[in-house]
């Protein structure tokens, strides 16, 4: 399909989302606001895409809801230039928004980032690479389709790790894999059903590792070798 831009529901969204408080910097509520979750969904969720919660996109997974993506990049601390992973790229939308916040067009190109978004189901990495082209991010969005629980260490270290499915514990791979100095990770964690918390991890110089709890929140579980099966 072609590109569809952002219409008055979605600008209304990223309004109510600024006003709550939930998009805090000019930067993350921009990206919100230039990649509309339309052009990521199925044909038949399109009408609902500015409503604020997940919606199906097949194989039992979601697309998450516009204010989880929002709350989750403003935690990353995302800049220009970074190198970031996604585990779980379902249609390749929150993968989209990482890329225009570490590569946007308007940077040089020498200055710019890259996002590798790993998906374990096949037909969903194809999707999210198709959508992913047609929305424009091809040069700086990668998808792989593999087993993400266990990361992507071949373009490792990253210095922002975003997990889109629940773990039942922060898996050793990923925080490998996290830059040292600064690197930062953004995870639920929890077994119970479509309950579980975000975590957002920091790792020094040294190489530590501190927790933060930011709060409740319902995603679908992680699969794979340090998932939940």
């Amino acid at each position: 399909m072609a590109f569809l831009l952002a219409d008055a529901e979605w600008e209304r969204l990223i309004d109510d989302l600024v006003r709550q408080g939930i998009l805090q910097t000019p930067n993350v509520a921009n990206a919100m606001r230039h990649v509309p979750r339309l052009n990521f969904l199925p044909k038949a969720a399109r009408q609902h895409s500015a409503v604020d919660a997940p919606l199906q996109i097949g194989f039992g997974q979601t697309i998450s809801a516009p204010h989880m993506v929002s709350i989750m990049n403003e935690a990353l601390q995302l800049e220009v230039g970074q190198r970031v992973l996604e585990v779980g790229a379902g249609s390749g939308w929150h993968a989209a928004t990482l890329g225009e916040l570490v590569a946007p067009k308007s940077a040089p190109e020498s200055t710019r980032g890259h996002v590798y978004s790993v998906e374990i189901i096949p037909s969903l990495a194809e999707t999210a690479r198709r959508n992913i082209l047609t929305a424009g991010f091809g040069d700086c969005v990668t998808v792989i389709n593999a087993d993400g629980s266990k990361g992507y260490p071949d373009k490792a270290l990253y210095d922002r790790i975003a997990v889109t499915a629940a773990a039942p514990q922060v898996p050793q791979p990923l925080v490998d894999q996290l830059k040292p100095d600064g690197g930062v990770m953004v995870i639920p964690v929890g077994t119970v059903s479509f309950y579980q918390t975000l975590i957002r991890l920091t790792k020094n110089a040294a190489g530590e590792v501190r927790q933060e709890d930011l709060g409740g929140v319902a995603f679908v579980p992680l699969t794979g070798e340090y998932g939940q099966g």
